[in-house]
């Protein structure tokens, strides 16, 4: 099986500034409050600029033999009052687009994790949780800045620009303009170049950071293995190992950028020192006035300190383009497993199964099955028996759908299910699998489950008939007991028959029972197996089993082998044929003395 990388990288060449464009949607989803913030963002730019534009006024009219004292105290309630507009209509553009930004964080977690579980069995065999979570974080958290960065700093930044470029070429020499508009081009190539250049080690970081969480997850999530082996030395190694990755990428960014915010202020100070050695002759040529010098040096101190500060944020929103470019990726991932156009609801009468010349393989060089045909008759027990690796799980995967086959039908009451709802398919199979996985959540949380609007008494029932109830009842806490993460405070043969009252909850039409009874002693089987027939009655089972022993009664036995059926019929029948049922029949029976 071909080696499939379990998070990707993003691109290193160039950061894809088309994930700016997906950001919008979610922006223009409050096309009112948009256009509010916009406008309340031009006039607080323009009390801004206006406040410069005021204070040479002021200067010239106190440097005037003529000042009246009047004339100067109305200029300076003026100029208070417009720095007081441009607060106020800043504080309102932030509250009117508070919501915008963090509803576009809430819709695009909502989206990637709807995505996530919508994406095949396939996918999450091979993904890792640790990276993904990791990258949903960054992800979301990127698009968060990214707008704060757009609305908040860049829109008003050049709006700023355009209105300080516009009075310059106006009302003095086109020197001021030309020197003006040059200091800004440089300064911005010159960012670009070499923010470009640091994106490397932005990315290396991105990538080892993911690796580094995925190993800590996975060490946690398998704390019994890793002390069962004595490897905890060998985790923190190769946590480590990532970790000591991920700082020398950090210091190689931090260095650069070092560089580059030196450069930056190189490039701002030739070009201040040069406007204002251009404004200084003026006022000595009588050219301009004293206040025009003290408007220019305002003009600038206002235009080159967003500008230092927009060097920073295109950094940022570089970095969140990279990050951003992870969850993109993610939710551009094909669904493998889709309801067609004109999907119907499947509609279970009877409960018959029939697996119709079914072939299917994970891929090319790994065929799991081989033109299997099989009936479930309704209300019937049905057992499929076999070697590991036989095939035998893969037909409950492809009877609810985790997987589609890549030949011949599964029917439902005569119905394919390939052209059923998958919601309507799942609802009338229950699942009670090999390995019983639980929510950290209450015992009654993890029965409840499998039935949303079911009352109490109907999740006492359903533990009652899993034969669990009792031993609820002897915990501190009964049903409000907390089972840890993936149900790890249970016995195997607990959690299983948790699986099982959660499958008698469903109330299904047909159940599975996967290895049902693999993690029980031989007393908690006979009374799970009592159960199971209590379970089963009227209802299609059909039984995926290891322990033949706990299938004997059934109406009719599949023994799978190598994809194929190789031989059936109920378990006297099977004895007979001193087959492979036989042989394993005898070997169990031999081990079990």
């Amino acid at each position: 099986m071909p080696f499939i990388p379990r998070t990707e990288n993003p691109k290193r060449s160039k950061v894809n500034f088309k994930n700016i464009e997906k950001m919008f949607p979610y922006i223009w989803n409050f096309k009112s409050r948009v256009i509010f913030a916009l406008i309340f963002l031009i006039i607080a730019k323009l009390a801004t600029v206006g406040v410069p534009i005021l204070l040479k006024d002021i200067v010239d009219s106190l440097n005037s033999n003529n000042t009246l004292m009047i004339l100067p105290l109305g200029l300076l309630i003026a100029y208070g009052l417009l720095r007081l507009t441009t607060a106020f209509f800043n504080e309102l553009r932030d509250v009117l687009f508070a919501k915008i930004r963090y509803h576009a964080v809430y819709e695009i977690s909502v989206k990637v994790l709807t995505h996530l579980h919508k994406m095949s069995l396939r996918f999450h065999l091979e993904r890792q949780t640790g990276s993904i979570i990791r990258d949903l974080e960054r992800g979301t958290q990127s698009l968060s800045s990214l707008i704060n960065y757009m609305i908040f700093i860049i829109l008003p930044t050049i709006i700023e620009v355009l209105l300080v470029g516009f009075i310059l070429i106006l009302t003095y020499d086109i020197n001021f303009a030309l020197i003006t508009f040059s200091t800004i081009i440089v300064y911005i190539l010159f960012t670009l170049k070499v923010t470009n250049w640091r994106m490397s080690f932005r990315h290396d970081m991105n990538k080892f950071d993911s690796e580094a969480n995925s190993i800590a997850v996975d060490s946690l999530l398998n704390y019994e293995t890793v002390k069962y082996f004595n490897n905890e030395k060998f985790e923190i190694k190769r946590f480590s190992n990532i970790l000591f990755k991920w700082e020398n990428s950090a210091m190689q960014s931090m260095t650069t950028m070092s560089l580059l915010n030196f450069g930056q202020a190189f490039i701002i100070t030739i070009g201040v020192t040069l406007i204002m050695i251009e404004a200084s002759m003026g006022v000595i040529t009588g050219a301009i006035t004293l206040g025009d010098l003290v408007l220019i040096n305002a003009l600038m101190l206002q235009l080159f300190v967003p500008l230092n500060t927009l060097g920073i944020v295109y950094r940022q929103i570089i970095y969140a383009l990279a990050d951003m470019d992870m969850l993109v990726k993610l939710l551009e991932k094909d669904i493998e497993i889709t309801d067609k156009k004109n999907s119907k609801d499947l509609k279970v009468t009877f409960g018959n199964i029939k697996f119709d010349n079914v072939s299917f393989s994970y891929n090319e060089n790994r065929k799991i099955l081989k033109n299997v045909s099989l009936n479930v008759p309704s209300g019937k027990k049905i057992a499929i028996v076999g070697p590991s690796g036989a095939g035998k799980s893969t037909l409950g995967r492809l009877l609810f759908r985790f997987y589609d086959s890549s030949q011949g039908r599964i029917l439902i009451d005569d119905q394919n299910i390939n052209n059923c709802t998958q919601s309507s398919l799942r609802k009338n199979i229950a699942v009670v699998p090999q390995d019983t996985v639980l929510f950290n959540e209450s015992i009654y949380f993890n029965i409840k489950y499998a039935k949303n609007s079911a009352s109490k008494d109907d999740v006492v029932k359903a533990a009652k008939m899993a034969n669990i109830h009792d031993f609820i009842n002897s915990l501190p806490d009964k049903y409000n007991t907390i089972v840890g993460e993936r149900g790890l405070k249970l016995s195997g043969g607990e959690k299983q028959r948790v699986a099982i009252a959660r499958a008698v909850l469903k109330s299904p039409k047909i159940i599975i029972f996967d290895e049902a009874t693999s993690s029980l002693d031989s007393n908690s089987e006979n009374k799970i197996l009592q159960s199971m027939k209590e379970v089963s009655k009227n209802i299609t089972s059909l039984i995926i089993a290891h322990r033949l022993s706990t299938i004997k009664d059934a109406d009719n036995i599949y023994v799978l082998n190598e994809g194929q059926i190789i031989e059936s019929g109920n378990h006297d029948y099977l004895l007979s044929l001193k087959g492979t049922y036989s042989q394993m029949w005898n070997l169990q029976k031999s081990i079990k003395k």
